[in-house]
């Protein structure tokens, strides 16, 4: 026998196992090079909310922190100044109009949701991979047997209240330990709260004041099961704060000078640091990608009970720079510079694309309105964004997109106010008293030198008029080439949809109450470790 042929045999005899085994390793080598993917995302917290942004009395320790490992935008924005258009932007990387999830946002019995053909984050890294799993508010819908749950879209998990706190009628209590929750934002007409597992509903009405350690504790799970497993994860911890009624357990309940929406962000600010102490302990802050972000600009129509966006004008709902540019952090140690600010221009839609070239993921083949940032982050290049195109909480198409960002300048071919900006803000442009004005030529603003968007550039010279022009040239080919969905939100309402954990019960929906699950959710097993623990990252 040759010694190839005996090599041959032994190959074929010995080999096999020893190419699975190899096989093997070298799939668990490549799947602990793919980084760890956690988003941090608040609910309408506001470009001024936070202490690194510049707000003087609000207690954010832990985000203090990840900001000083990583890098903070100046020049970030949502998709969307409202919840569901913004959620749906994040996640496929598209404008509202291209996802149907338009005008506004979607109610517990809204029969539509963001379309099951859209391809979402969870899902380009769940074929790379990746476990995934979203902790808190979906806000994208829920239809009928729940086909657009979480679930439907590349989560092998959720745990969570498919939408804001306030639709639905308001619990006993808000603040440890029964301090009532502020009954004029909340929506009596649908179903107690509920919180879901998974499709499942476990907890009807849910309890606010435990709700946040739950989602806390069950983060921490999953971060650690994934871990020993060597496998990568997508988590979206989307947390319910601080969006109306504000709420906050024991721990910090009069916890700061900013009162009670202070108190929410301080809980808020707890839960990042239990994240990240969890990342820290597993040893895998190295290879785990942070972004940390706010859905909306703030709802200053609640006044103190609301956020602030500082300097920026009006807030949620409007396409002035309160309601889109919002908070952003990214950190990945030893890959994304600590310390950095960067006021080069990005948005929520960029991280799908980001997040694509990252893991070696496919990009959805379709129109994506986000590009690739990975120039900003590991370099400290320029963006290859330079426009951005601001939509409005009631976009239509007859009018469409109300504002372009060119660079740092700005123009308004629309402007409008909105109740959630504050039928008595000082600045009357805020106001939902402002209607909808069209501007030809259009306001033009230097964010660069005014953020506010105080002095109007349009009648200063030529080199304006000039900016103007190159703006409206951008405007023009954008509307050309804008393919409209069909509204989701328009669809008939359903009352058959709307959550209740007793079908058919009644009378209704005040008949839709279930056992209270006290315990955190383990992505799959029971949470072992105690949850009551308050240690920060640092």
């Amino acid at each position: 026998m040759s010694m190839m042929s005996k090599s041959t045999i032994t190959q074929v005899t010995v080999g096999l196992p020893m190419r699975l085994f190899v096989l093997l390793l070298w799939t668990t080598n490549v799947a602990s090079l793919k980084p760890n993917v956690v988003f941090l995302m608040l609910d309408d917290v506001g470009y001024g909310d936070l202490g690194l942004y510049g707000h003087p009395t609000s207690s954010t320790p832990n985000i203090d922190v990840l900001a000083s490992k990583g890098m903070v935008f100046t020049q970030f924005y949502a998709g969307s100044s409202m919840c569901s258009p913004s959620r749906a932007s994040l996640l496929t990387g598209r404008l509202p109009p291209r996802t149907g999830v338009y005008p506004r946002v979607f109610a517990p019995d809204s029969s539509g949701g963001l379309p099951l053909h859209e391809t979402t984050i969870a899902q380009i890294l769940k074929q790379q991979g990746y476990q995934t799993a979203i902790i808190g508010k979906w806000h994208l819908g829920i239809g009928q047997k729940q086909k657009y749950l979480p679930t439907n879209f590349g989560f092998d998990h959720y745990f969570g209240i498919p939408y804001s706190n306030n639709q639905c009628p308001c619990q006993q209590s808000c603040f440890w330990p029964d301090d009532p929750c502020d009954r004029q934002w909340c929506l009596t007409e649908f179903p107690k709260c509920p919180l879901f597992h998974n499709d499942k509903i476990i907890e009807q009405p849910v309890d606010l004041i435990t709700l946040n350690r739950r989602y806390a504790a069950t983060a921490r799970d999953f971060i650690a099961r994934q871990s020993a497993r060597n496998r990568p994860f997508f988590l979206h911890y989307a947390f319910q704060h601080c969006h109306s009624p504000q709420f906050a357990g024991k721990q910090f309940r009069n916890s700061t000078l900013r009162g009670v929406y202070g108190d929410s962000l301080a809980e808020v600010d707890w839960s990042v640091g239990q994240v990240l102490e969890e990342i820290h302990k597993q040893g895998i802050a190295d290879n785990t990608f942070i972004f940390f972000l706010s859905d909306n600009g703030p709802a200053i129509t609640e006044k103190r009970e609301g956020g602030v966006a500082g300097l920026l004008k009006c807030g949620k709902g409007t396409t002035y720079e309160g309601g889109q540019r919002v908070p952003g952090i990214a950190v990945w140690p030893g890959k994304i510079p600590a310390g950095v600010r960067t006021t080069e221009l990005a948005s929520t839609m960029d991280l799908l694309p980001t997040l694509a070239k990252l893991t070696g993921a496919e990009v959805p083949s379709v129109a994506l309105d986000g590009t690739d940032i990975s120039s900003v982050l590991f370099t400290g290049g320029k963006s290859k964004r330079d426009t951005f195109f601001y939509y409005p909480n009631l976009a239509t198409k007859s009018i469409g997109v109300y504002a372009v960002r060119y660079r740092q300048y700005k123009a308004h071919f629309y402007t409008e106010g909105s109740e959630h900006s504050g039928e008595e803000n000082p600045d009357r442009d805020c106001r939902p008293s402002a209607t909808l004005t069209k501007h030809d030529p259009p306001l033009l603003f230097d964010l660069h030198e005014d953020p506010s968007e105080l002095y109007n550039l349009n009648q200063e010279g030529e080199e304006y008029i000039e900016i103007l022009n190159k703006i409206k040239r951008i405007y023009r080919k954008h509307v050309l080439t804008m393919d409209w969905a069909e509204s989701e939100y328009l669809k008939p309402t359903d009352p058959d949809v709307q959550p209740c954990c007793s079908p058919g019960c009644q009378p209704f929906p005040r008949c839709c109450q279930c056992h209270k699950a006290q315990e955190p959710v383990s992505f799959p097993d029971k949470f072992t470790q105690d949850f009551n623990e308050s240690k920060s990252w640092h």
